[in-house]
Order: C-alpha cells, then sequence, then structure tokens
C-alpha cells in the first residue's frame, strides 16, 4: 500500500478555509455564523457566483472575459429603461438575459473569426459596453422611484426563507453541473482547454466552442445586471465598476487553471464564496479595506502557484515521435 496521502481536492479544501474563517470572526462577533446572516452573505455573493459561473466556462476553453462587469451594466441600464416604458416583468429579464447573449456573442465571434486575443477584445468591448450605457442613459441614473414595484420586488422575494436571488444562483449552479459534467458542451471546454489540436482532431471546432462559452457567459452577465439594478433600485454608467477582478478572482482561486482545460462548478462557487465571505466577514471586525484587498491578491498568487504544480509534468503532445524504422 502507498503510503502517499492523497490530497484534499480543491473544493473541500476551500470549504474548510471558508469554516475556519467564519469562525474566526464569531469569536470576535458571534452574530455573524447566524443563519440568518449566513444567508444575507450567500445572497450578496449570488451576483458573483452567477458571474464566476459563466466565467468558468470560457476560462475552460482557454480565453477570458474581461467585460462581464460592462456587459451586466448595460444590461441592467436597458432593463431599467424597459422597465420605465412599462414594459412587463418577463419582457424586461428576457430582454437582459438575450441582450447579455448578444453581446457575448460579438466577444466571441471577435476571437474566432477575426482571431483576435481574448484579453484585446474583452479589454475593447468592456470599454464600448460602458460608452453606450452613457450614450442611453444620457449619463443619467435611474433611481428606485423611476422603477416599478414589481421589478424591485422580485430578487427580494422570499421563498422557503431564502430571497428569490440566491434560488436563481442555486438554479444556476445545478444547470451548470449539469452542463458542464453531463453534456458534449462540457466536455468540448475540457478539450479545447486542455489541448486545442487535439480537439480539432476529435471534430471539435475551438472557435465555436469558445464563441459559445462567450454566449453563456454573457446571457448569464445579462441575467445577473438585471438582478442587481432591481435589488439595489439603482442604475448608471460606472455600476459594478472593477467587478470583473473579483470575478477571475473566484475563478483562479476556486481552482479554474487560466492555461484552461481545468477547473470545476464546486470550485468557482467555492472561490465566489471565499471572495464574498471576506468582503462580508471583514468589516465587521474593523478591518481595513485594503487588508481585504491584499487578502484576496495574496490568495490568487497561492492559488495560481498551486494551479501551476497540478498542472506540471502533464504532457501535451498527441503525437508521439518515433525513430525511423531501416
Amino acid at each position: 500500500m502507498s503510503g502517499r496521502v492523497r490530497a484534499l481536492p480543491r473544493e473541500a479544501l476551500l470549504a474548510a478555509v471558508i469554516a475556519a474563517l467564519c469562525a474566526l470572526v464569531a469569536m470576535r462577533f458571534p452574530g455573524f455564523v447566524a443563519p440568518a446572516n449566513l444567508a444575507g452573505v450567500l445572497n450578496d455573493t449570488a451576483p458573483l457566483i452567477l458571474l464566476a459561473l459563466g466565467q468558468m466556462a470560457v476560462i475552460m476553453a482557454r480565453a477570458i472575459d474581461l467585460s462581464v462587469a460592462a456587459v451586466l451594466a448595460l444590461a441592467g441600464m436597458v432593463a431599467a429603461l424597459l422597465d420605465g416604458i412599462g414594459l412587463p416583468l418577463a419582457a424586461v429579464v428576457a430582454a437582459a438575459i438575450l441582450l447579455g447573449a448578444v453581446l457575448g456573442a460579438v466577444n466571441g465571434l471577435l476571437v474566432w473569426k477575426a482571431q483576435i486575443p481574448p484579453i484585446v477584445v474583452t479589454l475593447g468591448t468592456m470599454t464600448i459596453y460602458r460608452g453606450t450605457i452613457f450614450l442611453l442613459s444620457g449619463g443619467k441614473w435611474v433611481n428606485a422611484h423611476e422603477m416599478s414595484v414589481p421589478f424591485k420586488a422580485m430578487p427580494r422575494a422570499v421563498i422557503l426563507g431564502l430571497p428569490v436571488m440566491t434560488w436563481i444562483a442555486l438554479a444556476a449552479i445545478a444547470a451548470m453541473a449539469v452542463l458542464v459534467r453531463r453534456s458534449g458542451f462540457g466536455r468540448s471546454l475540457l478539450a479545447v482547454g486542455g489541448n486545442p489540436d487535439a480537439a480539432v482532431y476529435a471534430g471539435i471546432d475551438p472557435g465555436r466552442v469558445r464563441c459559445l462559452a462567450y454566449v453563456l457567459s454573457g446571457a448569464l452577465a445579462g441575467l445577473t445586471g438585471y438582478l442587481w439594478v432591481a435589488r439595489y433600485a439603482v442604475a448608471y454608467v460606472d455600476i459594478a465598476g472593477g467587478f470583473e477582478l473579483d470575478v477571475v478572482a473566484a475563478c483562479v482561486i476556486g481552482g479554474i487553471s487560466i492555461a484552461g482545460g481545468i477547473g470545476s462548478v464546486g470550485g468557482a462557487v467555492m472561490g465566489a464564496l471565499f471572495i464574498g465571505v471576506i468582503k462580508n466577514a471583514l468589516p465587521v471586525i474593523g478591518v481595513s479595506p485594503f487588508w481585504q484587498m491584499a487578502i484576496t491578491g495574496a490568495a490568487i498568487i497561492a492559488a495560481v502557484a498551486v494551479n501551476a504544480r497540478a498542472r506540471r509534468g502533464r504532457g501535451r503532445l498527441i503525437l508521439v515521435p518515433q525513430r525511423a524504422t531501416p
């Protein structure tokens, strides 16, 4: 029997770290671990979870999407404006999701057809989408009194003790788990991220798979845009500014490899919860926001180092040269 100890899965390790962090905070503020407060932390983290799930698909396909927060903001502003002209709530939500998917498709097509590096594409579209918000709104805010009651009430409605926004995040987790583990698209994500050349030999088009991943990420960002604006009852140009960094951090901390081909839904969720607990716990015990940033940054560096070590030694050759026979 081997004397080596099997390493804990990344999800279990992160769950232990989150539990330890909650226990440390509870020593100074016992109310933090009360069920109602933990449910609130989960609800606060729901937007990050939704975006991290979409970003996970993109990164697993060996790409990246830095425009997710801008897509969120644009879809949220459009949702608020459509609500202001009296469109039914179902149509508003559908329009936000559809707009997000279209914006994601723009990213995907530029990466696929124009062969532009993903980071360049999404940096460019991030600025374009933010500028579009200004053009649509004229730089003005849409405030709570300009939004209908059903528009604001839906994410806050409570079902079985949890807000609707939390239930939507849980449903997205379940759907993504099935998509990644049980569908051909999920297997294609892993194949394209792991070895694009081998994926081509298997009949998979890497560009098409990446494009679909961007569409999925955009659709989730569009949905999150409505939820964000409706929950906080305000829409403006700089909404969720810089949030894309938290999204990428959640994925990296959760074990999704930036090099592609490695990752899991559980890892993305645990990474998002880790950041969510930090953002909710540290202010409670009086820790400076700058320390929060430092802790998150240190976690990202550590996660990248662990991911790199896990990939070390993995071969990527699909055709091994043989000596010629005389």
